[in-house]
């Protein structure tokens, strides 16, 4: 299977050891793992702010590059949810048939990095070691528009040494949202202010997520609060072995 890793722009930009991490991951479970050079973003922010004719040229663009793979592989339920379903949407609406079929195929074969996993490479210990206390905290866009449900949990109920602590009102969003945390600080705050609360909860020495964002934002108030508390994307802890 040809596999390529999608870094995804906030992880390429901020947090390059998720994308490292998961090739790793991969590697170390026998797979081989591309990473097309011309890559670039899916388009997701330009969607959901209403460039919708903008993120035409970065749909086809991410179609052309990906489409040769088997699967595609994401750090990211929120962009693995654009690709899957707002690629089609956008070249369908913008007057490209054609490449609206692309897209859909290309999206069917994009994963989150917990799909991948379990649903198509049928494993759910990865061998993984981290001996530390940790809550996991459900993305919305893997939540609710992927539906990847216990698939997470399952990969960290098997990581060796780890504690697992469930986290309270865990569906609830941790207020970040892309540019919904600019546009309406003050209701993001206070969104985030609940979250870290039942973080904070758990007594969990590390809380984890799929989405980067999310760990961006419920890790900057972490540190603020100075609690001692910090955010590893799932795919660095499903990674590590020592």
């Amino acid at each position: 299977m040809r596999i390529a890793l999608f870094v995804t722009c906030l992880a390429d930009t901020l947090f390059p050891d998720v994308g490292k991490a998961t090739v790793t991951l991969l590697e170390r479970l026998g797979h081989e793992v591309a990473f097309p050079q011309a890559q670039t973003c899916c388009g997701q922010m330009h969607v959901n702010t209403g460039y919708q004719r903008e993120a035409l040229a970065l749909v086809r663009h991410h179609v052309e590059v990906f489409e040769p793979y088997d699967a595609v592989v994401a750090p990211s339920g929120s962009c693995v949810g654009s690709v899957r379903h707002q690629h089609a949407t956008v070249a369908r609406e913008e007057g490209d048939p054609a490449l609206a079929e692309r897209a859909e195929a290309v999206g069917a074969r994009t994963y989150e990095l917990s799909e991948l996993l379990v649903d198509v490479l049928g494993v759910e210990d990865v061998g993984a070691y981290f001996p530390h206390r940790v809550t996991y905290h459900p993305t919305c866009h893997s939540l609710r528009l992927l539906r990847v449900g216990d698939k997470p949990l399952r990969l960290l109920r098997r990581v060796r040494g780890m504690t697992l602590l469930p986290l309270p009102e865990a569906d609830q969003c941790c207020g970040f949202g892309g540019t919904f945390a600019l546009k309406n600080a003050d209701t993001s705050t206070a969104m985030l202010a609940d979250k870290m609360r039942h973080v904070l909860g758990t007594g969990a020495e590390v809380a984890t997520a799929g989405d980067a964002s999310c760990l961006m934002h419920i890790g900057g108030g972490l540190s603020r609060l100075r609690t001692g508390t910090r955010t590893v994307h799932l795919a660095e802890i499903l990674a590590s072995t020592a």
